[in-house]
Formats: structure tokens, C-alpha cells, sequence
């Protein structure tokens, strides 16, 4: 039976090229020279470090970070811009959280879509990814063109496809 597997990965490699790139766009830009502004990628805990010091770096920043993202083929929904914190010092920091992997209740949301569609193919929670099967390759192409149309902000990818 054929199948493929929903997923939303974010790569890792990609996103540090962006991020040294704008690394090296702040150190150039005129509005910087001068400030305390950090931008730095924790691999491990999936989460980059923002710091600078009023709200309106803090949006060039955003700005500057979402566009280097887009350049290296990367979309815009894999980074989850929280709320900025104080910090010490008259600084504002903010932690970014990437999203790597669906989460149970998005893997639901992809569930329903699928099933509310009236396709003839079973979807099924494993993980952080849905496989989704079906008898015809025709019914899956048309599960994948159902849950790109769902309205799910996150990010997903479409892989595995096996007959």
C-alpha cells in the first residue's frame, strides 16, 4: 500500500548559515554601530538568543533574522518569536524557539483534516510525524493538496513516499 509521512523539520545547518549572516549584517548596518546587540544559536535546546537594548533593534533584529531565514530556503513559521523579557542593564532579550517536529495536538489537527476530507486514506499519529496510507497513489497526492490547504501555520514537509 502506498504511504508518506507529514513531518516539519528545520535544518539546523541552514539556519546557522542565516544566522551568521545576519550576524555579519548587524555588525554593517548604521542603526547598530555601537550597541550591545547578540544574536546566538543554542543547537541543543533549539532556540536562538536575542539580546539588544530598545524594542525597535528588536524588530530589525526579527526582521533581519526572518529574511536571512528565507534566503537560505528556509520558511518563516519554523521560528516561534515569544515575548521580549527584561533584562538587566536597560536591555531587552528574547528567546526564539524553533520548531522542529509536530507536536500531539497539530498531529490531530492533520488528522482531522484528513479524515473531515472524505479521502479514502487512513492517517495515523507515530511520534512527532503522520503517516498517511492509502490504496491509490492518487488519493494521496490529493491528502498532501487537502493539508497544504488546511490552514496549518506550521511548517510541514511531505516525505517518504513509498508504493
Amino acid at each position: 500500500m502506498p504511504s508518506f509521512d507529514i513531518v516539519s523539520k528545520t535544518d539546523v545547518q541552514k539556519l546557522d548559515n542565516a544566522i551568521n549572516v545576519a550576524q555579519k549584517e548587524l555588525v554593517n548596518r548604521y542603526d547598530f554601530h555601537g550597541s550591545k546587540t547578540e544574536i546566538e544559536l543554542d543547537k541543543k535546546a533549539m532556540v536562538i538568543k536575542l539580546l539588544t537594548e530598545n524594542e525597535m533593534r528588536m524588530d530589525a533584529i526579527r526582521d533581519i533574522l526572518i529574511s536571512r531565514a528565507m534566503k537560505q530556503g528556509l520558511e518563516a513559521g519554523c521560528l516561534d518569536f515569544g515575548k521580549d523579557q527584561e533584562a538587566s542593564g536597560m536591555m531587552l532579550r528574547k528567546e526564539v524557539k524553533i520548531i522542529n517536529g509536530i507536536d500531539k495536538d497539530m498531529a490531530k489537527k492533520i488528522v482531522k483534516i484528513i479524515k473531515d476530507s472524505g479521502l479514502k486514506v487512513q492517517a495515523s499519529i507515530m511520534d512527532q510525524q503522520v503517516r498517511v496510507t492509502g490504496k491509490k497513489r492518487d488519493d494521496l497526492q490529493a491528502a498532501i493538496a487537502t493539508v497544504r490547504q488546511g490552514g496549518i501555520e506550521q511548517p510541514l514537509q511531505f516525505e517518504n513516499f513509498r508504493e
